[in-house]
């Protein structure tokens, strides 16, 4: 696909939180990355208004094994206090995604260049991203490199199916649905040989409001066109 990246991240630990255990103040992560994380990585390789980003499928390379750690977390009136965190540990991915332009901004029209677009994330996944790279949460640092998605061997490619019950797909934005209000989806995923595929988040079968929500407004004032920063990368390029 034009508009399409394959690559690997990896990290010494992970935390996708399920949402159901911090209610003690305790994290527990989920064994696989969510949606959401993996969206929000390829966000931080390359990330424009223009775009939405869609995560089509992920492979587990390395074993699923966790590691608890006692913490002292910052509370928010002061001071801290003590918290048991399970993370994921030497973790590794395979992530295919693909981005489309977001009709929800009929404003940045002006900025829908494909080629362009997709010649910018590649550069910026060489570069091992345009932001820093976590894997859940900002303790646990992760690096990005291309790949080609299935090449290697991973440890679940002949596991079959595996069941990993209700979690968390992802959070709807309104500058991405075009509803002022913000919304959690839940899915029930199953691993097969290794590899997750995530279904688009229009067809997640289970969608909660969460909060009104009004998007963010961008024009050609406050963002940098991809023509105008594509010619500043390759007068950088020429020098």
């Amino acid at each position: 696909m034009r508009n399409a990246i394959e690559f690997e991240i990896f990290g010494s630990y992970a935390l996708f939180t399920d949402p159901l255990t911090r209610l003690g103040g305790e994290k527990l992560s989920y064994q696989v990355p969510t949606y959401n994380a993996l969206k929000g990585v390829v966000e931080s390789i390359y990330w424009k208004p223009t775009l939405v980003m869609v995560v089509d499928k992920v492979r587990i390379m390395n074993p699923i094994r966790m590691e608890s750690k006692g913490v002292r977390p910052i509370e928010y009136g002061g001071g801290n206090t003590l918290a048991n965190y399970t993370y994921l540990r030497d973790v590794r991915y395979q992530v295919q995604a693909h981005f489309e332009f977001n009709m929800n901004r009929p404003e940045l029209e002006y900025d829908r260049n494909e080629h362009k677009h997709h010649n910018l994330l590649k550069r910026s996944l060489q570069a091992g991203g345009r932001r820093d790279i976590f894997l859940g949460t900002r303790e646990c640092q992760a690096y990005v490199e291309p790949c080609v998605f299935g090449e290697g061997d991973g440890f679940y490619d002949n596991y079959g199916e595996i069941h990993l019950g209700t979690m968390v797909h992802g959070i709807n934005y309104p500058d991405e649905t075009g509803r002022n209000q913000m919304e959690v989806r839940l899915w029930n995923p199953v691993m097969k040989n290794g590899i997750i595929r995530f279904p688009r988040p229009e067809e997640c079968p289970q969608i909660r409001t969460v909060a009104s929500m009004k998007p963010k407004h961008f024009d050609s004032a406050n963002l940098l066109s991809v023509d105008d920063l594509f010619a500043e990368l390759e007068e950088v390029d020429n020098r």
